[in-house]
Order: structure tokens, then C-alpha cells, then sequence
């Protein structure tokens, strides 16, 4: 006798058949990369316009961020995920396929910035209260460390309050550098191993350190000083011959000048062996020489700088400005050191991004509700897209850079 063969399924009409498949593929979703997503930070709504650069369009809009009127972002390894750091204390992790929130945890009272590190598997976030570093592991958000900053009054005890940490960034070799308002510090921490993480301390650096940046090939971080002129540099290729002080002439000069909004450090850009930085309280950007960090120029703009960014080709520069001038964008040209366009956008330019490539730069037009495209070779607008107040925009690109 043959076997009778037994079907698994009882048989199905064609048509329901099909249904069913067409069905599941509606509820799969669509495959797509991540490497020409971003966010825009709504810092009047709490949210985050998710975007992608490739036909100027908004994907989705996240809600439930907190408070997020000073947040930045950094992005995983595999660009798939942001983790916004609110000044509420907020540390955000967002899945852009899904387009949702991940995982949130509230770690601090208020925050001011963060970084992940080189292997990605760390997020440390900079604390204003309570003072200091703490850092979580990427993929949970579960704690790994806490690194205390300085008591400021330490008879006080439990009741004295910590110095702020600024200026966090991640660094080659598995490190976070941070800097410490209140005590004139930069501290070192190597993460290589989390459970006992090797701190080296930086004493006397200056007065009140705001803000910090590390130079694209990660090798010197630079602390801008509030409390005093110039700046702190740490030569991270020799760590070991500790803090200089360079750029004696930068900040507010001894004519203390109304400084409306502080030039952001990431502002600073690198074009070739020239650094481009925006002034303090005054109307221009300056140009220094990488090599000594010596002033090589000044170029006149329409106000007090806030971001000066390169395209990713180093041919231009781009500024914005602090009110009353924020309604202005200036295109600055690397070779002449001659203003090329001066453009009007619109009221309120908070911040500028390129496209990993350079042939768009997105402008975030805060009072208009608006992001604008612009195609930075011709000057021109390419596309406009309505947003809630916006401010910081990110792309996943930075996902691949050192220092952001």
C-alpha cells in the first residue's frame, strides 16, 4: 500500500490565500537604512521631528521627551538608535525604524549634554545637578558608573552642593573628558574597564569653564573660560604635559562687552589648517592657526556669532548670530576670507546641519516654526517643513565622528 500523503493545512481558497499574505506584509514593517535619517529637536513641545535628508521630508514626529530646552543627541554605532540628553535630567533612547521611544530614564535634575563612547556600548551624561558624570549602558540604560564631581563646600557634607560638569565628550581609547565649572577642572575617564573606572584630574585649568570641544581627529580638547580670557587645551596625544592655557586674547577682553548668547564651542569648525571660531561679544570670526593656535584673522560679520560651521568640503562657512541678528545666515568664503551672501531666512536661526556630503544645509528657524533646506552651492532654498519651535538638528552621520 503507498502512504497517503496527510496535507498539514486544510486546503484554502486561492483569493483567502493571497489575503492572508498581503496582509502580513502590511503589518511587517518597511525595510529601509538609516543613514540619511535625523531628528529635529521641538524644544517648545518636548518632541522630536524624525526626518530624512534624502527627499526633505518628516517621517514622524516622538512625543514625551521632557524638557528639552537645552538637549542634544548623539547616535548608536548602527544609527538606529538617538539618545537625547533633556535638561530635566532626562536621558531618552529612540528608536528611529520604530519610530518611538525605547527606554527613558530621569538620572539627574538637570542636564547638560553627553556623549557615547568609542566602542558605543556606553552613554555618559554631564550633570549640573547633582554635579558630576554618570554613565549608563546603551543598550538598557541600566547604571555603570557614578563619578562624583568635587563638593564645593566639603564641611558642608552631604548638604554641599557638587560642581557642574560641561563639555562632555567622548575621546579614542574608550575615555569621556569632561570639565568642572565650579572648581577650574578637566577630568579624564578611561572606560576601557567599567567596573573601575581610571579618572586622571586636571587642576587650575581657569575660571569657570562653559563649554568644550574636541578636534575632529580627537588629539586637543579645549575648554572656553566664562570667569576669565582664553582658553584651556589638553593635548591628549601627551597627556602626561597637562593643561596650556592658549588664546590669551579670546572672550570679553578687558572692555566686559554685552555678550547676548555664548558662542556654542561645537561651533567651532576646521577648514583645512585653520580653525574658524566665533568671538565673544564681538562682531567677528576669528581664524586661528591649528598648528600654534595663534590668530591669523578676524573677519567682520553682521553680529555676535553663535555657530560657525564648515561645509563638509572646507570651501565655505556658515554663521548664525545672537538677537538681535538671529533673523541672518552669512556664507563666508575659506579661501579669501570674504563674506559671499548674507542671507535672511528668517526670525530666530538657532542651528545649522549639513548633509554628510555638503549639498544641503538644514536651518532651524525657531520663530517661523519652521526648518528650511538650502542647497549651499547655490544659495538657494530647496524645501521648507513646519516644526514646533525647532532648535538642535542631528543627523546620523555624527554617529561616525569623534567628539560628537
Amino acid at each position: 500500500m503507498k502512504p497517503r500523503l496527510v496535507p498539514l493545512l486544510p486546503a484554502l481558497p486561492l483569493a483567502l490565500l493571497l489575503a492572508l499574505m498581503l496582509s502580513a506584509c502590511a503589518q511587517s514593517p518597511a525595510l529601509r537604512a538609516t543613514g540619511d535619517l535625523g531628528v529635529i529637536v521641538e524644544r517648545g513641545s518636548g518632541s522630536l521631528l524624525l526626518v530624512e535628508h534624502s527627499h526633505q521630508r518628516r517621517l514622524a514626529r516622538i512625543e514625551g521627551l521632557g524638557d528639552l530646552s537645552h538637549a542634544s543627541v548623539v547616535f548608536s554605532r548602527d544609527q538606529r538608535y538617538a539618545y537625547v540628553f533633556g535638561r530635566d535630567g532626562g536621558l531618552t533612547k529612540v528608536d528611529l525604524l520604530r519610530q518611538r521611544i525605547d527606554r527613558r530614564v530621569v538620572q539627574g535634575g538637570n542636564s547638560i549634554g553627553g556623549a557615547i563612547s568609542q566602542d558605543g556600548r556606553l552613554i555618559a551624561v554631564g550633570n549640573y545637578e547633582p554635579g558630576g558624570l554618570r554613565v549608563f549602558d546603551s543598550d538598557t540604560l541600566e547604571p555603570v558608573a557614578d563619578i562624583p564631581a568635587p563638593l564645593l563646600d566639603p564641611a558642608a557634607g552631604a548638604d554641599s552642593k557638587r560642581s557642574r560638569a560641561v563639555g562632555v565628550v567622548d575621546a579614542p581609547g574608550q575615555r569621556f573628558l569632561f570639565s568642572l565649572f565650579d572648581t577650574g577642572e578637566i577630568w579624564s575617564v578611561d572606560m576601557t574597564e567599567p567596573a573601575s573606572p581610571e579618572i586622571r584630574r586636571y587642576h587650575d585649568i581657569g575660571r569657570q569653564p562653559y563649554d568644550a570641544l574636541l578636534t575632529s581627529d580627537g588629539r586637543y580638547y579645549l575648554a572656553g573660560l566664562f570667569g576669565e580670557d582664553g582658553m584651556a587645551l589638553l593635548d591628549l596625544w601627551q597627556p602626561e604635559a597637562g593643561v596650556e592655557r592658549v588664546l590669551h586674547h579670546y572672550g570679553r577682553g578687558d572692555q566686559r562687552l554685552p555678550v547676548y548668547k555664548m558662542p556654542h564651542l561645537e561651533g567651532w569648525t576646521v577648514a583645512g589648517d585653520s580653525a574658524y571660531v566665533p568671538a565673544v561679544g564681538r562682531h567677528q570670526v576669528l581664524v586661528l592657526d591649528r598648528n600654534n593656535w595663534q590668530q591669523t584673522d578676524a573677519i567682520d560679520v553682521a553680529g555676535q556669532p553663535v555657530f560657525v560651521m564648515a561645509r563638509p568640503d572646507a570651501r565655505q562657512i556658515w554663521v548664525n548670530f545672537a538677537h538681535p541678528d538671529n533673523h541672518l545666515v552669512q556664507v563666508i568664503d575659506t579661501r579669501s576670507h570674504k563674506i559671499i551672501d548674507t542671507l535672511e531666512p528668517g526670525p530666530g536661526v538657532l542651528h545649522m546641519e549639513f548633509t554628510p556630503r555638503g549639498e544641503q544645509v538644514w536651518l532651524s528657524v525657531r520663530d517661523a516654526g519652521e526648518v528650511q533646506v538650502w542647497d549651499p552651492y547655490r544659495l538657494t532654498r530647496m524645501a521648507t517643513l513646519p516644526a514646533e519651535k525647532p532648535s538642535g538638528i542631528f543627523f546620523t552621520s555624527r554617529a561616525h565622528e569623534i567628539g560628537l
